[in-house]
């Protein structure tokens, strides 16, 4: 059984994180953290599928595949590196190399990202300084995740965090994880910034199969404002210190891990959406007895991706018209007089569409249903057994405030 625990990146066995104030684009913000395990990990990633990669992202993807062990990911907010050149990749390595020195090991073991603006160039002389910094204050404290999940927020209001523990063969196994990301968020990896640690032993090739489906059904189903970021980075270390006999092939041990790391990974991509810039609550869409997975998918990511359908969220507008829209341009095929549609939300639940009918309904207790913080489209498609969840925010005038000025 999967349970869920303080903590965060922190709370595997082998792991800390330090942070602090390197001043990269703000003056006495917190803006670097650190993950790093003495131990070294067998890694897996997912990266942007946007053809505009940051340097960081390219010097991750290379490293992941390498197959070389990990021992650390240093992080900085403020500037993105991205389009930055051969001056970008520079700075990948010259932070590198610093951790390197800092901490004895080698400079082919240690990853980087970043977020923030594109098109600026990283200081390196204060990202060199940083390391070196928070390699004297690395601590396995629960804190220190905390508060390393923090310093790699942009414009997020909240910090992303959460650790969840499993028994394997008698041996308690330990996932933990942080993300970042409020805006440029779409599905086509996606996640802006994420960073899982674990102290389960296994093979990397199956750490990477797990990671990269897992991702298919919680950070492939989030979307803010439609903008794939060039910087999204998911990466998971796993130390071994756990103890547990190496997971080496499917069963019931890769079973229990791959519940884990779902666990977590949805439970950070639903942070994430419902942090969407200038947002005021979770956008949820369920989509269930489709004819095939990815209808199910396609069509739960067009009525959260949709504009219209986000500003009648946020207006409280039971506009169900909205979101039959999206579904019907998203490239799935269905029958209209199949569907029913429903809004959901601690509030209630109220039916609105029936078998390609519109329903009489209560205004005001729709309205009362759209008010909670959580809000959800279950849509039912009558055509066969399969669903999926997309999660989104609505559209607030604050989205376009925070965009209008985003670089001062």
């Amino acid at each position: 059984m999967v349970k869920q625990i303080e903590g965060g990146v922190t709370a595997p066995k082998g792991f800390k994180a330090a942070c602090c104030a390197a001043g990269i684009k703000y003056v006495g913000r917190t803006d670097m953290a650190m993950v790093f395990s003495e131990k070294p990990c067998v890694s897996a990633g997912t990266f942007t599928s946007n053809v505009v990669k940051a340097a960081c992202v390219q010097w991750d993807k290379k490293l992941v595949d390498s197959g070389e062990a990990l021992h650390a990911v240093v992080v900085n907010s403020g500037i993105a590196n991205a389009c930055t050149g051969q001056e970008g990749w520079d700075a990948c390595d010259a932070t590198a190399v610093a951790a390197s020195e800092a901490l004895n090991i080698p400079a082919g073991s240690v990853a980087v990202a970043s977020t923030g603006v594109i098109g600026m160039q990283l200081p390196v002389d204060k990202l060199t300084a940083g390391v070196k910094t928070m390699s004297t204050t690395l601590s396995d404290s629960l804190q220190a995740g905390t508060d390393a999940s923090k310093a790699i927020m942009t414009t997020d209001t909240i910090n992303k965090e959460i650790a969840v523990t499993f028994e394997l063969e008698g041996k308690t196994v330990t996932l933990g994880g942080m993300s970042k990301g409020s805006g440029m968020i779409h599905p086509n990896m996606c996640t802006m910034l994420g960073f899982l640690t674990t102290d389960l032993a296994i093979e990397k090739s199956l750490l990477q199969e797990a990671l990269s489906a897992v991702i298919l059904d919680t950070f492939n189903m989030i979307t803010v404002d439609g903008d794939t970021s060039t910087n999204d980075t998911l990466l998971i270390m796993a130390n071994g210190e756990a103890g547990n006999v190496v997971i080496a092939e499917h069963g019931p041990a890769y079973d229990l891990f791959y519940e884990a790391l779902f666990t977590v990974c949805r439970y950070l991509a639903r942070r994430m959406a419902g942090d969407g810039e200038g947002a005021t609550k979770l956008f949820e869409a369920k989509v269930v007895n489709a004819s095939s997975k990815e209808d199910a998918r396609t069509l739960s990511r067009a009525i959260v991706g949709s504009n219209l359908s986000k500003a009648a969220i946020y207006g409280c507008d039971a506009n169900f018209g909205r979101f039959l829209c999206a579904m019907g341009y998203s490239g799935a095929q269905f029958d209209q007089n199949d569907v029913e549609l429903f809004f959901e939300s601690a509030a209630g639940r109220l039916q609105v569409f029936d078998h390609g009918t519109p329903l009489a309904f209560d205004e005001d207790l729709a309205v009362k249903i759209l008010q909670a913080p959580e809000v959800t489209v279950f849509v039912d498609m009558h055509e066969g057994s399969e669903e999926a969840v997309a999660w989104g925010c609505d559209l607030t005038y604050d989205y376009v405030k925070i965009n209008a000025d985003y670089r001062s």
